[in-house]
């Protein structure tokens, strides 16, 4: 089970136990707080109980168990997940196309003509809802929701749920989750990542904001290392542009792009996180080069700004606090 939310899974579970589980739910929150672990680990269950299996209380399923078996096999006939899927000809199975098409929800069809096969239920989850093609996919489950096939519970996974249909909205009940707190994260990364050392789970951890899997899109990059560099700027200042110019160079190389991408991520949160501790013109200071550091990031971005003029600037920005 996901770490955290234990609210939103104690609501899930007491509507299990109730006997009258409502059949869409809507799981919403900031992305990469476990909403998908939770659905998955909830689907299995709803599938295991529905055969009859003795099973232990929660969520809990064992290892052996034939649904879990055949979930995760990705051949449970009663089980259908909706992702956004790799683009056509690639191999590294990362580039996914931008949105799901409606031929995949309208794949669920034959599914929904039949009786379920192993028991009296089925999970349909859609990670996320967020993602479905407009107009067309987002109506064909629309009008699953409207006219749900016995049976049938629908788990959506949504990060963003006021830009869904209100129609979709409306038939879902709503199960919201939080960001995580920083022990709870700091847990899930130390069982994500066994070999990082206190000081890079310290570092994924301040860049997390309430969620494990921002921080684990910057895992390896050894944010620990960027972080000691911008605090030396930040406290030492550079009078000689010694320190920003040997970031910037390291930065720039191509090698080195994901961790020019989180160095543009971390600035900005680096210098809001430094402005609390200030008081008066020092404060002011750091209120402008937190603005000033925004704008250079999504600048940088959106225009494809040379990497070792950026991270030059930036650090300059950052060697303000030192004033």
């Amino acid at each position: 089970m996901p770490i955290g939310n234990d609210a939103a899974h104690s609501t899930f579970a007491a509507a299990m136990r109730s006997g009258a589980l409502h059949h869409a739910w809507l799981f919403a929150g900031p992305e990469g707080i476990g909403k998908a672990s939770f659905a998955r680990a909830a689907a299995v269950r709803l599938l295991a109980e529905g055969t009859g299996a003795d099973l232990p209380p929660g969520f809990d399923v064992p290892e052996n168990d034939r649904t879990r078996t055949l979930i995760a096999a990705g051949s449970h006939p009663d089980y259908r997940e909706l992702t956004r899927q790799p683009k056509e000809g690639d191999k590294t199975g990362l580039d996914l196309a931008r949105s799901i098409p409606i031929a995949h929800v309208r794949a669920l069809g034959p599914m929904f003509a039949t009786r379920p096969s192993m028991s009296d239920r089925r999970v349909v989850i859609i990670d996320a809802v967020d993602d479905l093609e407009r107009p067309g996919a987002s109506n064909a489950l629309l009008k699953n929701l409207e006219e749900p096939p016995q049976g049938t519970i629908f788990l959506l996974v949504s990060h963003a749920p006021g830009r869904l249909l209100p129609t979709i909205r409306s038939r879902c009940r709503t199960l919201r989750f939080d960001p995580l707190n920083d022990d709870a994260i700091a847990t899930v990364l130390r069982e994500a990542l066994p070999k990082a050392d206190d000081a890079e789970i310290a570092a994924l951890v301040r860049v997390a904001q309430g969620s494990p899997g921002r921080a684990m899109g910057f895992a390896g990059l050894d944010l620990a290392q960027l972080d000691q560099a911008l605090t030396a700027i930040a406290h030492d200042g550079d009078p000689s542009n010694a320190r920003r110019g040997k970031l910037a160079k390291a930065l720039a190389l191509k090698a080195a792009q994901s961790r020019y991408e989180a160095f543009l991520d971390r600035a900005p949160a680096f210098i809001a996180a430094e402005a609390p501790a200030r008081q008066g013109e020092r404060l002011r200071t750091a209120l402008e080069s937190y603005d000033a550091a925004r704008a250079l990031s999504a600048t940088a971005r959106a225009l494809t700004l040379d990497a070792q003029a950026t991270v030059y600037e930036m650090a300059g920005i950052v060697a303000r606090l030192a004033a």
